[in-house]
């Protein structure tokens, strides 16, 4: 599909989901990279994991925008909150919107579906209809590997059939995929999803394995790794993700007419992953050993006896695996972070946090 160049210096950017994790660290990275223009953060500081943390990356933020030409704007606020998404647009007229504000978590989803369909329906539909009424140059959202499920075939590749997900946080996702679609067929809104493969690094989300991982192991006790050890994960470093990022936002899918005089839906859907599966087993011992060379564990840690290997949980899959060819063909993106690289960041920043 063609792109259409969005240029981002002296635009107006609205990133919600910061500071979220992968959304503190796009606002950063714009914040010190454009020249001139706007950065809108908006999100609600749920404590679906623990608020300062947020609280913490949000400083950053104004650490950052203290010494850039960007203005930032920080709005508290939830995305299904329909008023205050119509006055955000309306006063800010944002030009792009990369919508990483979601309720994330699989296993979370099993037990607390309201907040599910929520964030991730209500206010993806409420921040479309914000996009039909102010017109923006470039939608781009945040889907999920999720949307695989119990998919067999690997790589995973976004010509795949999704319609089988086995969590509802996937189903969600699929969800806002589809709606996507729709709003860019009937309304002309230039929209991208990408869905991630595990996200890791620094300030990441306490929820997610190698952060809650660490904490277990760092106060004695002991972590559960699922399917005895049998998975496999297409880890991806958030330096990585936010190159990603930044490249699709400045390639718009192409405005076109059909045969029918009705739009062709400028719509893509992209793996962004690491496209190297890495086994969970070899992941948390590479994770430990730069647990102690950071100073988090002793010297002579006992790794063994701090392992459970454990069955399969509800909604998770065993493999995940990117085919991001697409993406590295349309935008020349290519991960480059190992994963010892990216967990020694993250171990020297959790020493740092919480020492």
């Amino acid at each position: 599909m063609g792109k259409t160049p969005v240029e981002l210096n002296g635009k107006t950017i609205l990133v919600t989901g910061s500071p979220g994790f992968i959304g503190a660290y796009l606002v950063i990275r714009l914040l010190k990279e454009l020249e001139s223009g706007t950065v809108i953060s908006l999100d609600n500081m749920n404590d679906y994991y623990e608020v300062s943390l947020k609280e913490w990356r949000l400083q950053q933020i104004e650490k950052s925008a203290a010494d850039s030409n960007v203005n930032h704007v920080f709005i508290r606020g939830n995305l299904a909150d329909k008023a205050l998404i119509e006055k955000t647009f309306s006063e800010y007229r944002p030009a792009v919107v990369v919508n990483l504000a979601a309720q994330a978590g699989v296993r979370n989803s099993i037990d607390h579906p309201d907040i599910y369909i929520e964030s991730n329906i209500i206010g993806f539909y409420d921040l479309l209809e914000a996009c039909r009424h102010w017109p923006v140059e470039h939608l781009v959202y945040a889907s999920s590997s999720s949307v695989y499920g119990g998919n067999k075939k690997v790589p995973f590749s976004t010509e795949d059939k999704v319609d089988n997900p086995v969590s509802l946080y996937a189903a969600t996702k699929k969800s806002d995929e589809l709606l996507a679609h729709s709003y860019c067929k009937l309304y002309n809104i230039p929209a991208t999803g990408l869905r991630f493969f595990t996200v890791y690094g620094p300030a990441g989300r306490p929820d997610m394995f190698y952060y809650s991982a660490t904490k277990k192991l760092s106060g004695g006790g002991k972590i559960q790794i699922f399917n005895y050890g049998n998975c496999k994960r297409d880890f991806t470093y958030i330096d990585d993700i936010l190159e990603g990022i930044v490249k699709v936002m400045r390639g718009a899918p192409e405005k076109k007419t059909g045969e029918d005089g009705l739009p062709i839906p400028p719509y893509a859907v992209y793996n962004i992953g690491g496209g190297r599966p890495e086994n969970l087993l070899d992941f948390v011992s590479t994770l430990q050993e730069e647990l102690v060379r950071a100073g988090v564990l002793p010297e002579g840690y006992d790794f063994e006896a701090h392992r459970e290997l454990v069955g399969m949980q509800p909604g998770d899959v065993p493999v995940t695996y990117a085919d991001s060819e697409a993406l590295e063909r349309d935008y020349g993106f290519t991960p480059k972070i190992s994963i010892r690289e990216g967990l020694r960041k993250f171990a020297e920043w959790y020493k740092d946090y919480y020492k």
